[in-house]
């Protein structure tokens, strides 16, 4: 814990965002009003489907769709469950073959573990020293039996954005469904689903400014898949269980505020400055992780040369940021992610994500980097 007085400083938007005012304003309006359910008829139901079926228009808003393409969820985690199993079981073929990456959210990569388990062939695609697949080894991995294609928007740990237009345009040539995970590009870049050639679209609540334990799904016309939970015919038969309209309340409005990006322009201000700083200092005792051009404008992720990067974060109780690797016994486990770049060991062990938000401010960043630069530079007076 920071210590009493000390500025508490949030640069963990990656991992979840606070609820906006705006969107907690909608939640705090519906707490006690449209408690109907909004599948029944009567005068209490009416009002929480119109609700439900507004946000469900906002979602479809912000990635350019249809609002019946939109399939509410408890998640990011359920959305990519339902694509992956989903298809998978719809094709009725055991040994179905699925192409994702090797540095897919574990929301990915336990699925197709799982289906593994059951029969089904996991191509794991690899990645650059940036973090990017090359489209050309996606389509040297389609065979006549790829039922899927799911590779993420950009990553949760570095930022690198994946060239997704042109792998969606390889998984059409072959008529292959597409899915990508966009839990953290949603509100960060464009993300119009036609614009990236998509099939599948998953968004998270919660790293969108919404409250956790609500997601969504969008499921391009046409596309088939069994759902994951059965039961009556909520979400166009596609997810059973009653929608709760406060929480799809609060992701429509989230998605409606995501669709302006102008504040995007200064929170990558802001991250470039953050970085320029530690150049500054450390010259290349410090190593940036991820695409330097092709990376989501709000993340940074860099390794200090030398050191280790949960003793930094350790030493830093005020900051909420998150290391690259876990460190068991004395020994540095790297992230997957990490291992998957083929960042070494001791380069990785140094490794901190910094991401910023809408509400980080110009002396969050430079009270963070004179931290870092009082605590790894004794010598220094934090001057940048």
């Amino acid at each position: 814990m920071a210590a009493k007085g000390e500025k508490q400083i949030y640069l963990d938007y990656n991992a979840s965002t606070p609820i906006d005012p705006q969107v907690s304003a909608v939640m705090q309006h519906l707490m006690h009003d449209a408690f109907g359910n909004p599948s029944s008829l009567h005068w209490a139901g009416a009002p929480a489907h119109a609700i439900v079926e507004s946000a469900r228009q906002q979602v479809a808003d912000l990635l350019g769709c249809s609002a019946n393409e939109i399939i509410f969820t408890s998640g990011g985690s359920e959305s990519n469950n339902l694509v992956l199993k989903g298809t998978y079981f719809a094709a009725q073929r055991e040994s179905a073959h699925i192409i994702t990456t090797q540095i897919e959210h574990p929301a990915i990569v336990e699925p197709c573990l799982f289906l593994e388990r059951l029969g089904a062939r996991i191509t794991w695609l690899p990645v650059d020293r940036t973090g990017r697949i090359d489209p050309e080894d996606l389509r040297q991995a389609i065979t006549p039996g790829t039922i899927l294609i799911s590779i993420m928007h950009a990553n949760n740990e570095v930022g690198t954005i994946q060239p997704i237009e042109e792998c969606a345009s390889i998984a059409r040539e072959h008529a292959i469904p597409f899915h990508t995970d966009a839990a953290q590009s949603i509100g960060k870049v464009p993300t119009q689903v036609d614009d990236l050639g998509v099939d599948f679209l998953t968004i998270a609540g919660h790293k969108l400014y919404a409250p956790k334990g609500v997601g969504a799904l969008y499921a391009r016309n046409g596309m088939k898949f069994e759902p994951l939970i059965h039961g009556g015919s909520h979400e166009h038969g596609h997810r059973a269980g009653t929608e709760s309209a406060m929480l799809v309340a609060s992701l429509g409005k989230a998605c409606e505020l995501a669709s302006d990006l102008s504040s995007v322009v200064s929170i990558q201000a802001l991250r470039d400055r953050f970085w320029s700083e530690l150049q500054q200092a450390f010259g290349d005792r410090v190593v940036l992780n991820g695409h330097p051009g092709e990376r989501l404008p709000n993340t940074l992720n860099v390794s200090f040369v030398g050191e280790i990067g949960a003793d930094i974060i350790a030493a830093m109780p005020e900051v909420a940021a998150s290391t690259g690797s876990a460190c068991h016994t004395g020994l540095v486990e790297l992230s997957p992610v990490l291992r998957a770049m083929g960042v070494s060991r001791d380069l990785g062990a140094g490794a901190i994500r910094f991401s910023l938000g809408r509400t980080t401010t110009e002396q969050e960043v430079d009270l963070v980097a004179n931290r870092i630069i009082r605590l790894l530079l004794p010598s220094s007076r934090g001057m940048i």
